[in-house]
């Protein structure tokens, strides 16, 4: 089972919906104590209230839990539609994410956030820094209602591999969404008990009376009552009547896919934020089972000890692995050359470099390219890839054991 620590978690829905889907979540870090406590009541791992801009103690403390994934959505507010549309203090946040993600340096990581931010200055300055440090990158734009979420709301998804290339993930996702939105009474049933139900619009350019027969809009971190005097709108479901009314703090959770007996803390504005800026739980389901269904069944079944040797950016190269085969292993300097040469052409055939460890072996097994080659020749380049662990074990050793991370 992969494990997982969450950033800028929230109320917890991120992590809601990787767990669901099978991630195991080690620890959650969280400033907004409010929010922090409301995490605390719906799960059993901890939660840590630290300032995240704080890089040098935030990975000291996510080291000591040896994540294979990192997961979180940095604050978005100054991405949104619905703010000033600036890049401020906050967005400087998923600069911090990047920093951490590239110190801790797991195998993986998902990044969320509003669909704006995929175009943003701070977010192009977040990728240098993740392929600069080996991260192949997939970029989505999702909207939820085609994720299984009643609710028509676009969310940005980087998920990064180490040592792997870009777009890995992008038709398998692709493959996965719906090609139709799913609506509230595809989704609650006649559980909700109305038609229709007003929503504030952001302006009154928008309509404001929905049915349950579409998929509701973007739960926000605001909900107001409809307002004396509403003219209507010329695209309202249906016109004002005394049974419209606003959606209730507990129906916008569940449309957020907050599970029933989901433990809220806070006032009700508390509450409200907490929903508007949570990430849909079958969202982020949607993503984490995607992720999972993506690696093969075989490298997660052993433990992070027999799977990831070497796996992480060891300062070995090519050069070094030829020099180790003739003096410590005693090829000659031909033998040696042609290891090397059927090493770069495991390389090629990945189409990655440097990524050793047992994963790498079994997917490069699983590559049509290498299949079709003879027997005699995959069994060399078998051979000379089992040469680079040993050599790859050998620096470990060297180094008393200690696995070591870029910073």
């Amino acid at each position: 089972m992969l494990k997982a620590v969450d950033l800028f978690a929230g109320c917890g829905g991120l992590s809601l919906g990787f767990q669901d889907a099978g991630i195991k979540i080690e620890a959650a870090f969280e400033l907004w104590d409010v929010a922090a406590g409301c995490y605390e009541k719906n799960f059993e791992h901890p939660v840590h209230r630290i300032d995240l801009s704080d890089t040098e103690t935030a990975v000291k403390l996510i080291n000591d839990y040896a994540p294979d994934i990192i997961i979180g959505g940095p604050p978005c507010q100054d991405f949104s539609f619905a703010g000033k549309r600036i890049e401020a203090d906050r967005a400087s946040l998923t600069g911090s994410f990047a920093e951490i993600v590239c110190s801790v340096k797991p195998t993986y990581f998902v990044m969320e956030n509003v669909d704006r931010a995929a175009k943003s200055n701070t977010f192009a300055q977040a990728r240098e820094i993740y392929r600069a440090n080996g991260y192949g990158l997939t970029e989505v734009t999702l909207d939820a209602s085609k994720c299984g979420v009643p609710q028509k709301r676009k969310r940005f998804f980087c998920i990064g591999i180490l040592n792997r290339e870009d777009d890995l993930l992008k038709d398998f996702i692709q493959s996965k969404i719906s090609k139709k939105s799913v609506t509230l009474r595809e989704y609650f049933g006649d559980e909700l008990g109305f038609e229709y139900y007003y929503r504030h619009p952001r302006n009154y350019n928008r309509r404001a009376i929905f049915s349950i027969d579409e998929p509701a809009p973007t739960m926000r971190g605001v909900n107001r009552p409809v307002p004396k005097g509403y003219p209507g709108h010329p695209n309202d479901a249906c016109k004002l009547n005394s049974s419209v009314r606003a959606l209730t703090t507990a129906e916008r959770a569940l449309i957020q896919t907050f599970p029933k007996d989901f433990i809220w803390v806070g006032n009700k504005t508390d509450t409200e934020q907490m929903i508007g800026n949570a990430v849909p739980v079958k969202l982020a389901e949607f993503v984490a089972s995607a992720l999972l269904q993506f690696i093969p069944a075989k490298s997660l079944t052993e433990s992070a000890a027999e799977t990831e040797i070497g796996s992480q950016d060891c300062a070995w190269s090519m050069d070094g692995f030829e020099h180790w085969l003739i003096v410590e292993k005693a090829y000659s300097d031909r033998a040696a050359r042609d290891v090397v040469s059927r090493c770069r052409r495991s390389e090629k055939i990945l189409h990655c470099a440097k990524r050793l460890d047992l994963y790498y072996v079994f997917l490069l097994q699983q590559q049509k390219e290498y299949q079709a080659l003879s027997a005699t020749v995959r069994s060399q380049i078998k051979r000379a890839v089992n040469l680079q662990l040993e050599y790859v074990k050998y620096l470990d050793s060297k180094r008393n054991g200690a696995v070591v991370r870029n910073a």
